[in-house]
Order: structure tokens, then sequence, then C-alpha cells
């Protein structure tokens, strides 16, 4: 998702942030925020979610496409997701330091 995107008036793209905010506190989100300027995650301007636990055919991937969500379950498609998460990882802010960017952008707004 684009941080910076303003898709409603201020007071809600706030509550948005705070949300996210609120998620990352209690434990419940892992977030990562890849500046506009990093390079290297082509294919990865999309929402993604990946779901796995213990027993990895179980493992889940989601991915927002402009005709909906796509639900990843094939071991092929997982390896993917898995690779782009990678790939994204290397060139994303940590998840501190991107708790920080929300909550400075937060105070922006």
């Amino acid at each position: 998702m684009a941080l910076r995107v303003h898709v409603a008036d201020l007071g809600t793209s706030r509550a948005q942030l705070r949300f996210i905010l609120d998620r990352i506190e209690e434990g419940c989100a892992s977030v990562r925020v890849v500046p506009f300027g990093r390079e290297g995650f082509a294919g990865a301007g999309a929402s993604l979610m990946y779901l796995g636990g213990s027993v990895p055919r179980l493992d889940t991937g989601l991915r927002d496409s402009p005709t909906g969500v796509e639900f990843c379950d094939a071991e092929a498609q997982l390896r993917q997701l898995r690779t782009l998460f990678h790939k994204v990882e290397e060139v994303s802010l940590d998840t501190s330091a991107s708790r920080d960017f929300i909550h400075q952008l937060a105070k922006e707004l």
C-alpha cells in the first residue's frame, strides 16, 4: 500500500496510519516500508501477505491484483512469493524504522 496516497480526508488517513501502528504495537502485524526511491523489488507493488506455520504445505499467500485478491497455495507460487518477500526485505526499512516512518508520516498529516 502506498502510505502517502490520500484516498480520504486527513482524519481518515491519520486513523488508517494509527490502525497500522496499533496492530504493530499489539504484535499482530509486522510491517516493512519500502521507500519510493529504492530499487530491486519489481513485482512487489501490490499488497502481499504470506501466512505460514509449522506445516509448510499449509502455507498460503495472498496478493492483490487489478482483478481482486489471488490466493496462492501451490508450491511453485509460494516459492515465488517467498523469493519476492526476501527481495523486499533486502531493500525495505527494518520493522523498527518502518514503525518510526509511519509514526512520522502520521504526525505530518
